[in-house]
């Protein structure tokens, strides 16, 4: 067998533990064709978000000699432009043409050292509005799990890195190889969907101007067809002025905020109850369960029953 690929994580101040340790876990778990290894900035121990620190063996000149650099996320509060110098000079030492991955905020480095301009990425979705006001250059892309460009791939949050690092095994070694080492890690070799099914909508609060009625006798009859009169009707506008005002109060059209907050429902009921598809749908207010496979399916990319499996998990007998 030739030479393994050697992998280099870059452990950051603030790293969460259970991502700095996914690289180790999944490469190694491919019988001896990777070699991953782990290192700081300055070879010193480093600090992660819980209450311990961890000591590496490795410094800087180890990301020389990678063939794969991954970079795990850090605790929200360091994401900021402001990298430290020491961890872009870092990168800065980084053959051309190795391949750049990044968990989570570790996309925040990745771009604040200039590596992302002009290209897709993707990151948590949590921090993916202060992503964008940050790297306004960067494609952002916060409904996936995660983007493949060539020699820079970037993940969403915590368990996507898990999904990347099989990517990147199933890239290299073809899909045996890689279900078999998800296998070996009690993992999925593949995800249905993306960040999307994992995003939660806030309902803007009800004040006692504005569209905030409409919007509150929608939700309690979701069931029930409605028309964009009939939401007007209940805030004493005409139909100009309250399209106007419910974009500039919600961010979105009142369509667009119906059907969302219809899958919404129909997304809590998949998760809490073994009711039909077909029944969840009439109580939201979609014409059928086609119909409502096709919103969910426009919204976060999987069917209802694969929803369903993923946040409920196989119903027991007593169900």
């Amino acid at each position: 067998m030739a030479s393994p690929h050697r992998v280099v994580v870059l452990a950051v101040d603030g790293v969460y533990p259970f991502e700095l340790g996914i690289p180790s876990r999944v490469f190694e778990a491919a019988d001896g064709r990777y070699e991953v290894l782990t290192c700081s900035v300055d070879g010193r121990p480093v600090r992660t978000n819980s209450d311990f620190s961890i000591t590496v063996e490795h410094g800087p000149e180890a990301l020389r000699t990678a063939d794969t650099v991954v970079i795990p996320p850090f605790t929200p509060t360091g994401v900021t432009t402001e990298v430290p110098q020491a961890v872009v000079e870092s990168l800065a030492s980084v053959t051309a043409g190795t391949r750049l991955v990044s968990i989570c905020t570790g996309a925040f480095v990745l771009a604040a050292a200039g590596l992302l301009d002009g290209r897709p990425a993707t990151t948590h979705w949590m921090v993916a509005d202060l992503f964008r006001a940050c790297f306004p250059q960067v494609a952002l892309d916060p409904d996936v799990l995660f983007i493949d460009d060539g020699d820079v791939l970037t993940s969403a949050g915590a368990a996507s890195g898990l999904d990347v690092c099989l990517h990147i095994i199933r890239k290299d070694h073809g899909s045996e190889v890689a279900n078999q080492v998800a296998r070996r890690c009690v993992v999925p070799p593949w995800r249905d969907g993306g960040q999307a099914q994992y995003i939660q909508h806030p309902v803007p609060e009800v004040t006692a101007s504005g569209t905030a009625t409409a919007r509150q006798w929608a939700l309690e009859h979701l069931h029930e067809p409605m028309t964009l009169t009939d939401l007007a009707e209940h805030s004493h506008m005409s139909l100009r002025t309250f399209a106007r005002r419910f974009t500039e109060e919600v961010g979105m059209s009142p369509g667009r905020w119906l059907i969302q907050q219809r899958v919404d429902r129909a997304r809590h009921l998949l998760e809490t109850t073994d009711q039909p598809v077909d029944e969840i749908a009439g109580r939201v207010g979609f014409a059928g369960g086609t119909s409502l496979r096709e919103h969910l399916h426009a919204a976060i990319g999987i069917s209802p029953l694969a929803y369903r499996r993923t946040f409920r998990g196989t119903l027991s007998p007593a169900h």
